[in-house]
């Protein structure tokens, strides 16, 4: 069977080097499905960096409005493909077709392209800022080189190489994408790919804008990261691979915006468990087993009271987690890559309350609860904290509201945290202590519900402290900030208006928001008064 064609320089064509091949697994299977796919070698990735970095100063002078057309043209293509879509990553991840992907995901990845189309088209996401008195004025503005972005295997759609957040916003910046599609799905990133494509010969984009390679090795992967024509790399993984990959990346000033893993911490405060503890342990357990626990916000630690209400939570929680159907993950390395987590979660003293075993056919395993007294987790909070990525969660046991405190001040950084409290306002006091050893820990603090689900919002941040992500400044998600990561802040010092980019010029025809002399204003520079 020969193996699928690369999009590489603007079109279709096999691989140059072709020493071994992959297909996609069925997960709830184990079974090799679909077509093959090259394993690319050093000359493929040698021709997408050279391609891109071609027509990186083009794509960087392109008007605005061919870029918001093309990522318009992107979204009505991939709701047209809805259909096939959704079938092929349905094949390839497992995940529900009707539910998760055509009714969340698929929506949520054309909304993104607008939302970045919206972006481009008002300049939300260069922030002009303009100093009459200093006669300075300053933008963002694109890398002029290429963006190198890896997909992860839990979003086949809205975090996709060649289609999610990461990739609306490196072109929503004018830069040139090269697209590492994960393994997991790469039927659902070939039919992506094919549609951005056709998108971009639409609108008269440069031919290499967007490219895609399917798999390389770990070491030419290094290489790549560490190449100076690169302008960023955009990662959403494992921790050890996305910290090699930033390492490989420090060495050559090429900067990393990697989102790794979160634990999600939970606290359940004491009057919201004596108001209603029955229905948090549903909330609790829908959320830890959504999509078989395989989010990056999925509630992986719950911080419980001791006493009789947190005592009838833990119960109602490990009868939920006991009376589940295993979940179908995604491939036989996020199983291996659980057990491991669960491991080590036990020898650092974790008891099993549900659970905790791998199950078949295909790559299974069982809802699982574990639980871990306060004092152990103390001790150990590096080892507790180990993100067991499935439907895994631990339960922390403490004794008080000051050892809730104690335990949020021990968290790593993590995407996500959130606090329960009663609705009568008796949480009040508890809120306020817990919250202020949490809040420096997480990148969004969540009120009363689960962490699961992230909106696609301006004010959204997808981030948070290491090693939640590499860099607590931004955000994977949220428009137009998500942009910011691609970008270059450009000065200018009392250049011509003629030579200005257009948003900093004294007229302002376009309405764009910019900052003048400290106040935002859509208004144009009064070029007639004497800067003061």
């Amino acid at each position: 069977m020969a193996a699928q064609p690369l999009l590489i320089a603007g079109g279709w064509r096999p691989a140059s080097e072709l020493s071994a091949t992959f297909r996609a697994e069925d997960p709830t299977t184990g079974e090799a499905i679909g077509a093959e796919f090259p394993i690319n070698g050093a000359a493929d990735v040698e021709a997408a960096i050279a391609a891109a970095a071609a027509v990186a100063d083009e794509l960087a002078q392109t008007p605005p409005e061919q870029i918001a057309a093309f990522l318009e043209a992107y979204a009505d293509g991939i709701e047209r493909d809805a259909e096939a879509l959704v079938a092929l990553a349905h094949a390839e991840t497992a995940l529900p077709a009707e539910t998760r992907l055509a009714k969340v995901e698929l929506p949520r990845t054309s909304g993104q392209l607008r939302q970045a189309a919206r972006a481009v088209r008002s300049f939300s996401w260069t922030q002009p800022v303009i100093d009459t008195a200093a006669g300075l004025r300053s933008h963002r503005a694109p890398l002029h080189k290429p963006v190198l972005v890896f997909g992860p295997n839990n979003f086949p759609f809205a975090f996709n190489a060649i289609a999610g957040s990461d990739f609306a916003s490196a072109i929503a910046a004018r830069n040139p994408v090269i697209a590492k599609a994960h393994p997991s799905h790469p039927a659902t990133s070939e039919r992506l790919a094919q549609l951005a494509h056709a998108a971009l010969r639409e609108a008269g984009l440069p031919a290499a804008a967007v490219q895609m390679l399917y798999r390389f090795d770990a070491s030419l992967g290094l290489k790549l990261a560490a190449d100076p024509r690169l302008g960023a790399i955009g990662f959403t993984g494992g921790r050890s691979t996305g910290l090699a990959l930033k390492a490989a990346a420090d060495a050559a000033g090429v900067p990393a915006y990697l989102e790794l893993s979160s634990v999600n911490p939970v606290f359940l405060l004491p009057g919201a468990l004596a108001e209603r503890g029955a229905a948090l342990a549903q909330e609790f357990f829908s959320s830890c087993t959504m999509g078989s626990g395989q989010f990056c916000t999925n509630p992986g630690v719950v911080v419980v009271p001791r006493g009789a209400d947190g005592d009838a939570f833990i119960a109602a929680a490990a009868a939920h987690f006991a009376a589940a159907a295993p979940g179908v993950l995604f491939s036989r390395g996020v199983l291996d890559h659980l057990q491991r987590g669960v491991d080590t979660l036990r020898k650092a003293g974790a008891t099993t309350l549900a659970g905790g075993a791998a199950a078949e056919p295909g790559y299974r395993y069982q809802p699982t609860l574990l639980q871990v007294d306060a004092a152990q987790f103390l001790h150990a909070p590096h080892a507790l904290q180990t993100e067991a990525f499935g439907p895994v969660g631990l339960l922390v046991r403490a004794d008080d509201v000051a050892q809730m405190a104690a335990l949020a001040a021990a968290f790593e950084g993590n995407l996500t945290g959130t606090l329960y409290s009663a609705a009568d306002g008796s949480d009040a006091a508890a809120w306020a202590h817990v919250a202020g050893a949490l809040r420096p820990r997480v990148g969004r603090l969540i009120g009363n519900r689960m962490p699961t689900g992230v909106a696609v919002s301006p004010a959204m941040n997808h981030g948070g402290p290491y090693p939640s992500t590499g860099h607590p400044g931004f955000t994977a998600v949220g428009l137009p900030a998500a942009i910011q990561r691609f970008t270059a802040l450009h000065c200018y010092d009392h250049v011509p208006d003629g030579q200005l980019p257009p948003e900093l010029r004294d007229r302002n025809p376009g309405g764009v928001a910019r900052q003048i002399d400290g106040h935002w204003c859509v208004d144009d520079v009064d070029a007639r008064t004497p800067a003061a």
